[in-house]
């Protein structure tokens, strides 16, 4: 069964930084797509990051320039570094594993993390 399990959420100043982490269990970060999304309740849920299993990455154009996606495939965890937060950066954040070792924008992923929220103040 797959299990993933985010941390290091909270709150930050605008212009601060947070590295999230997504520990994974039940898979192989070294042989899936793995992604990060965030969703608020007024703009529902977006695709922001997503690793293939040859560590090629995509990221939203909101995002870009600001926030990496890594993974330590012998730690079996995935990461979001954060920096130059915005306000309208703040929502929960969701790791998630798709069945490939290709991702295909932010479309088929299938297991989800139960989120860690993050706070922007300006």
């Amino acid at each position: 069964q797959v299990q993933l399990v985010e941390s290091g959420g909270g709150s930050v100043q605008a212009g601060g930084s947070l590295r999230l982490s997504c520990a994974a269990s039940g898979v192989a970060t070294s042989t899936v797509c793995m992604g990060w999304f965030r969703a608020t309740p007024g703009k529902g849920r977006e695709g922001i990051a997503t690793i293939d299993t040859f560590g090629r990455t995509n990221y939203v154009d909101s995002v870009k320039g600001r926030f990496t996606i890594a993974k330590d495939n012998a730690k079996n965890t995935l990461y979001l570094q954060m920096n130059s937060l915005k306000p309208e950066d703040a929502a929960m954040y969701y790791c998630a594993a798709r069945s490939s070792t290709y991702c295909r924008d932010f479309v088929g992923f299938g297991a989800w993390g139960q989120g860690t929220q993050v706070t922007v103040s300006s």
